[in-house]
């Protein structure tokens, strides 16, 4: 599983700064089963990527933007299970502050973290043969009442919801090309196409309300 901020091919890509920096969640996206490899065993498994903004200053003072101006994202992808030893359940721990009551547990829709902000705490791995370092998101936590009572600033992105089994294709279309890859090499994505129809019986598990 990819739990990193990667270079999608063509584009310039700035390493955003190692550390805690100040985060909205505008994207959730469902990215149907994928391959994976852990310890040198694939997998195929369900995945969603849920995409931050950052704001803030580097150590340098200077914004955390792209050269046009738009924040600097981040992105980590994760199984959509909320069982005891799920990654999931303990980012979502953290960034919450607080354990799952045993309703919540039963049912919560991850649409209820979009907009949401957060403290994302970045490291970066040593460089790899090429060269590269890439940026994990390791943990979230959340925003100091410090910086609430400071203000937050506006969010730069539109939230976005993408499920597969009930695609916007306008939504679709806007993905860069390495992400409508990723989406339409999925089995669910392929059914979906073969069979021009939408309903097919690839639902993942059921989401409820998640108090934040």
């Amino acid at each position: 599983m990819s739990l990193t901020v990667s270079e999608p091919k063509g584009t310039d890509f700035i390493l955003p700064p190692a550390g805690s920096h100040l985060a909205r969640c505008y994207r959730v996206i469902d990215l149907g089963t994928q391959k994976t490899t852990f310890k040198g065993e694939q997998k195929a498994q369900k995945k969603i990527m849920i995409v931050w903004e950052l704001h803030g200053e580097d150590s340098e003072g200077g914004p955390l933007v792209t050269p046009d101006g738009r924040p600097l994202v981040v992105s980590r992808r994760f199984t959509p299970s909320l069982s005891s030893k799920a990654s999931l359940r303990a980012f979502l721990v953290s960034w919450r502050g607080k354990q799952f009551t045993t309703d919540e547990l039963e049912a919560f829709k991850m649409q209820n973290i979009l907009d949401k902000w957060c403290m994302a705490n970045l490291t970066h791995t040593e460089p790899n043969a090429d060269g590269k370092i890439y940026c994990n998101v390791s943990s979230i936590s959340p925003v100091p009442v410090a910086i609430k009572k400071a203000g937050l600033p506006e969010g730069s992105n539109p939230v976005v919801w993408f499920d597969i089994d009930e695609p916007d294709m306008k939504t679709f279309e806007e993905f860069p090309d390495y992400l409508k890859n990723i989406i339409a090499g999925s089995p669910e994505w392929q059914m979906r196409q073969m069979g021009n129809q939408p309903g097919l019986n690839n639902k993942a598990d059921e989401d409820g309300d998640m108090a934040f």
